[in-house]
């Protein structure tokens, strides 16, 4: 899977400064008629920042709206880095997010914009986990700190597929090794794969396991991966690109955006879709291994 030659910068600094910068104006109550004219911008030029329309931002422009919405030193920092970020040619980003707290992470952020997500993983997708098991997960990461309120924050999330306007469409391809995996023990796992069967029922939930009998799609051990699609505008155009994204174990978060990149990921999780167990069956084998647990 390898990307076309390059030939614009990547859109995520530039998606992440605009959302900043828009909950900061918004947070003091300002209009952007009334902030563009307080910095000595076009209220087009602040609005065409916000929505990430325009690919060279100056980073005198930034510091003047963190100054006027009152932003921290630090952020306003990483505000001005991403600015500079917003022009750098790539297909690919690596990209830790504009806050270091887990709620402000660049992929926090993404998920609830998005129409749909396609995930394929080998455990339990953190919108779908419970509190324990979350827990447990986030507790075994090195120099953890805070962790009720990480694990408060990640049930937080999940309200994006479980309210009742508008939530996003998940499709959830789980490799079965995730149903063996013991993380925060038995009874952890049991109370987990009865909630994955419960939520599963949702409509706008598809929940499928992948089993050991699929052996290696394309031949390849390809690792966790979720595909993020965006809405349409009134006009019949993507609100945002659709990209792939990379958890980064320890490392910065990894996200694709070249159009031959989501297409590879696209019929990759076709066909991990396609000699997966279809929703039913995975529902009764959930049941069948959390039964195994309680036992």
């Amino acid at each position: 899977m390898t990307s076309d030659d390059v030939s614009e910068p990547s859109t995520l600094p530039r998606r992440q400064l605009g959302r900043f910068l828009r909950e900061r104006r918004e947070g003091t109550g300002l209009t952007i008629a009334k902030a563009a004219a307080l910095v000595e911008l076009s209220q087009a030029a602040l609005q065409r920042i916000e929505a990430a329309k325009t690919k060279k931002v100056r980073a005198v422009d930034v510091q003047a709206l963190c100054d006027l919405y009152e932003v921290s030193r630090a952020d306003t920092t990483r505000a001005v880095e991403l600015a500079k970020q917003a022009r750098v040619t790539s297909w690919y980003t690596a990209f830790a997010g504009l806050h270091s707290d887990e709620a402000f992470n660049m992929i926090v952020e993404l998920t609830p914009a998005a129409r749909q997500l396609i995930s394929y993983q080998e455990i339990v997708l953190g919108l779908v986990q419970t509190p324990d098991y979350a827990r447990a997960v986030i507790s075994a990461l090195p120099g953890q700190e805070d962790i009720d309120r990480k694990v408060e924050l990640r049930m937080k999330r999940q309200t994006i597929i479980t309210r009742k306007t508008d939530p996003v469409q998940l499709e959830l391809l789980l490799h079965e090794s995730a149903l063996h995996r013991v993380i925060g023990g038995p009874r952890v796992m049991a109370a987990q794969l009865r909630h994955l069967a419960e939520i599963g029922k949702l409509p706008n939930v598809s929940i499928r396991v992948h089993p050991f009998s699929a052996g290696c799609t394309w031949g390849l051990l390809h690792g966790p991966f979720m595909i993020l699609n965006f809405d349409l505008d009134p006009k019949g155009n993507l609100v945002e690109p659709p990209l792939v994204y990379f958890e980064g174990a320890g490392k910065a978060d990894l996200y694709l955006e070249n159009p031959g990149d989501v297409q590879s990921y696209t019929e990759l999780a076709s066909v991990v879709r396609s000699t997966s167990h279809d929703e039913v069956k995975s529902r009764d084998l959930l049941r069948q291994v959390a039964r195994e647990y309680e036992a």
